[in-house]
């Protein structure tokens, strides 16, 4: 079942849960699980900090769930768990949301966690996270008692419960980080202190982060690891060869068709695509709207003209990813197929460049740079140089730059210091969590990674976007964001190139893997060692 069919309206949530007690919890660990021993995950991702309340993306979230805990985890079937809220209620007009906190759960300093951090936590991820959208319509929250918090809203929230797991809201000690420091640069996001099933040990940037077992877990009995190492590599390439030798035990977020199909043929891993239902996973061209020349929507739709996605797809992937034709992965029940689609043709490319006063002249019309994250060739790399290949079919120059490292190209990208750049960026899940974020106008945030780095502006889209978040009837949201997904395509801020075929690699030694809907960007206090 695609997650889409998954997704609950505020109605439905409320009528689920109002005045209910949520029962179960994660998934009973399998009878063999075994206490003990080093689990290593290998990743070409380079955190600048691991606190994913002021950082999204993959390498804050992996660690970063792991020193954290939420106030609630999903299943692998898209239902809401227990995690530092043991229970909650929503109200019949799914304006408050009463979380009742665990009483047993303590910061990795002994402190216990309360309503207070919660309510710290919220309004820091409001003020800081790129995902303004996400708890925009947050109005207050009510903490009558060290174990219960009220979050008052505004409108109804369609993606309330979702956007309290994962990374989404790690909850962070007021004590810590309340200290009037500025908590995007504070320097406990590099050592951090968190109530999560794993304590902070050591970061080494570029190189590794070292986690160990939290004795006082809230959790009797878990987690069961001693160790978390995450191992950086500089390219999927050594990445891959290091998994297949044995020297890892995890390598999740494999994307590369030749890596994916090289694992599968070795007897001791498991590779899966399973774990990723909530990512949503998009490979893109962006462009920087505020270059003059990109400025101009014929330009950008002349781009996409001269960029053949089933060569992507089939050549440059074999065949491993799909194509997408806009903002909203297939899987979504707000995904419509009907728009503009930019096929191939290299005449009206070059007509429309022509039409927009930049004719070809001794071959060439202007300069570009193309800008890619550096460590996955086949998604970025490799198809950065394929875009510049065929641009300069139709008198662009474009430049590839490269960056060092992760940290480089982000502050590139959040500063808009670029013309064109790849990118991969996720649904997460509901699009007011991670689709909102990159076309709102109020949401051009320099210095901000994955906000609305291309400087796009539309005010339909805005009203768009804005009611789509407020709806709690799923038609009339569909509705909406299929009138945002038209015109969005017709603007083209970014050109969608591809869906990513996320894999995990797995040594079968590994128990419990972690393959719930956020996979390794949830919490493995499940997770265990055979030998």
């Amino acid at each position: 079942m695609t997650f889409g069919r998954k997704l609950l309206s505020a109605t439905a949530l409320a009528m689920v849960f109002a005045g209910a007690t949520a029962i179960g919890g994660p998934a009973p660990a399998q009878a063999e699980a075994k206490a003990g021993g080093t689990l290593v995950i290998g990743s070409t991702q380079k955190p600048r900090h691991l606190n994913p309340a002021v950082q999204s993306g993959i390498a804050t979230a992996v660690p970063g769930t792991q020193l954290f805990a939420t106030p609630l985890r999903f299943d692998a079937n898209w239902k809401p768990q227990p995690y530092l809220a043991e229970k909650w209620e929503v109200s019949d007009n799914g304006l408050d949301i009463t979380l009742h906190l665990r009483k047993n759960a303590t910061f990795h300093d002994g402190k216990p966690v309360t309503s207070e951090d919660l309510a710290f936590s919220l309004e820091t991820v409001k003020a800081n996270h790129p995902f303004k959208t996400m708890f925009a319509p947050v109005t207050s929250v009510e903490t009558p008692d060290a174990h219960t918090a009220i979050i008052h809203l505004a409108h109804p929230h369609p993606a309330i419960l979702l956007a309290m797991s994962s990374a989404l809201l790690p909850v962070i000690p007021k004590h810590v980080y309340g200290d009037g420091q500025d908590l995007k640069t504070h320097p406990a996001n590099s050592a951090p202190v968190g109530s999560g099933p794993f304590r902070f040990v050591e970061f080494n940037p570029g190189e590794n982060v070292i986690l160990e077992k939290n004795p006082d877990y809230f959790i009797e009995g878990r987690p069961y690891l001693d160790k978390i190492i995450i191992k950086n590599y500089k390219d999927t390439t050594s990445l891959t060869l290091a998994m297949d030798k044995g020297e890892i035990d995890m390598y999740p977020f494999l994307e590369g068709a030749r890596n994916i199909n090289r694992l599968k043929e070795n007897k001791d891993l498991t590779v899966t695509s399973d774990g990723y239902a909530a990512v949503g996973p998009i490979n893109w061209l962006a462009f920087n709207t505020k270059r003059e020349i990109l400025a101009k929507k014929e330009v950008r739709q002349a781009i996409a003209y001269a960029v053949d996605r089933n060569f992507i797809t089939k050549a440059l992937h074999a065949g491993a990813s799909t194509i997408a034709t806009g903002p909203i992965t297939p899987a979504s029940p707000f995904y419509t197929v009907d728009v503009a689609k930019y096929d191939l043709d290299l005449d009206k490319s070059k007509a429309m460049l022509d039409a927009a006063g930049y004719p070809e002249k001794d071959g060439a019309r202007f300069s570009l740079t193309i800008d890619y994250i550096p460590g996955g060739d086949e998604q970025q790399k490799n198809v950065a140089e394929y875009i510049a290949s065929q641009l300069k079919k139709i008198g662009i120059d474009l430049q590839v730059r490269a960056a060092p490292d992760f940290p480089t190209w982000a502050k590139r990208v959040s500063s808009h210091d670029f013309d064109l750049t790849m990118d991969i960026v996720f649904n997460w899940g509901d699009p007011v969590i991670g689709v909102h974020r990159t076309y709102l106008s109020t949401n051009i945030i320099e210095g901000v990674i994955w906000s609305n780095t291309q400087s796009y502006a539309n005010s339909e889209v805005d009203k768009l976007l804005d009611a789509a978040a407020k709806e709690p009837d799923e038609a009339k949201r569909k509705a909406d964001y299929v009138a945002f997904q038209k015109i969005v395509a017709d603007d083209l801020p970014i050109y969608w190139l591809n869906l990513l075929p996320y894999h995990t690699a797995y040594s079968n030694r590994v128990g419990n893997p972690p393959l719930t809907i956020w996979g390794t960007m949830a919490p493995m206090d499940e997770v265990y060692l055979n030998n």
